[in-house]
């Protein structure tokens, strides 16, 4: 089955690593290609490819400022993400209250072995 395009949503856009660190450091405020670059430690071309790739998406927004290109954050393409992520918490939820449990027992088991 051919795997979707890393444009087709934001799913696919934040799959790769360096995207998702873009959208870390954009998460703290605008900032021009060549901060991202340097913060990156990536290649001007690498981060242009996907910055290009989040701006598709609806990720990122650019506006010139002089020869500059300033890149920002919009999140509510992030929502369809946080949504989704949403519907595990309560299992998750859960499952580390059993192991809260499980633990206490165990810290029990011990205290009684020790005396």
């Amino acid at each position: 089955m051919a795997r979707a395009a890393t444009t087709a949503d934001a799913f696919n856009a934040v799959a790769e690593l360096r995207r998702r660190q873009i959208l870390d450091l954009l998460a703290g405020g605008e900032r021009a290609v060549n901060d991202l670059v340097e913060l990156l430690g990536l290649a001007q071309p690498q981060v242009s490819k996907h910055l290009r790739v989040l701006r598709e998406v609806g990720l990122v927004d650019v506006r010139d400022e002089g020869r500059q290109r300033m890149y920002r954050l919009n999140g509510r393409p992030l929502k369809i993400i946080h949504d989704w992520v949403s519907t595990f918490e309560q299992t998750w939820s859960r499952r580390f209250d059993q192991l809260d449990v499980v633990l206490e027992e165990l810290k029990d088991t011990e205290a009684k072995d020790e005396n």
